[in-house]
């Protein structure tokens, strides 16, 4: 039997490690795939719970802070903005279910299926509840992103990730209110229309503040736990 040539050996050789590692290679993204699905079912459950109880919103004083952001950005800085946004897609339908079946007198700026005396929710409703909301857990995964390539470090990215998210998520909301429903909102709430703003601008510097606290805190340590099962990750986000 001839002897096959040394040089067909060695392409036969380089073609089966780069099978091999090509294999290596898919089943690990499969893998990967798998553990981010259910990272994104977890997060999905995680805000159902939280809009069905309590722990959704935490009374501090005379001021409720809400919780749902959190799982939002969660899943933003741990599986990127589309998987952000998908959450922050579930906490706006949330929103629009709870101010629906469990209204407030401002439940309409939240709900197009309520209202209260001549006031009436709409399509305006549905753009405050769900708009902000899934621009969160977008630019929640943007801005990790983005945080990591500057400044390499993991704790900085995730608290400022978390925090510039919270603040714009509850001006949005809140310049939604006074733009679509100003004269209504400050008819229910007993107060002048001249000085809507500043009760609003009240609303992000009591709910808004500690929302950022508690996100920033909980995003931290939960995002430091996490983040080793989003495999590559790190690397990714600083550009490595």
């Amino acid at each position: 039997m001839d002897a096959i040539p040394a040089g067909i050996l060695e392409f036969q050789y380089v073609a089966s490690r780069v099978g091999s590692d090509r294999r290596k290679t898919e089943n690990m993204n499969s893998k990967q795939k798998t553990k981010n699905m259910v990272l994104l079912a977890l997060f999905g459950c995680i805000e159902i719970v939280l809009m069905l109880t309590p722990l959704g919103y935490i009374p501090i004083g005379p001021v409720r802070a809400t919780t749902l952001h959190i799982p939002v950005i969660l899943a933003g800085v741990l599986m990127g903005p589309g998987a952000g946004s998908a959450i922050g897609l579930i906490f706006g339908i949330s929103s629009v279910i709870i101010n629906t079946l469990t209204p407030t007198v401002t439940s309409f700026v939240f709900s197009p299926f309520y209202s209260v005396g001549e006031f009436h929710g709409g399509l305006a409703s549905l753009i405050i509840a769900i708009g902000p909301r899934v621009l969160l857990g977008w630019l929640a995964g943007v801005l990790f992103t983005l945080l990591m390539k500057t400044t390499k470090k993991i704790n900085v990215s995730l608290i400022l990730a978390a925090l510039i998210s919270t603040l714009t998520h509850t001006a949005l909301v809140m310049l939604g209110i006074y733009v679509f429903f100003g004269s209504a909102y400050a008819a229910v709430k007993g107060v002048a229309l001249s000085g809507l703003a500043a009760l609003l601008l009240g609303v992000v510097m009591t709910n808004g503040l500690l929302e950022m606290a508690i996100g920033a805190v909980i995003v931290l340590a939960v995002g430091r736990v996490l983040l080793p099962l989003t495999k590559g990750k790190i690397k990714k986000a600083a550009g490595e």
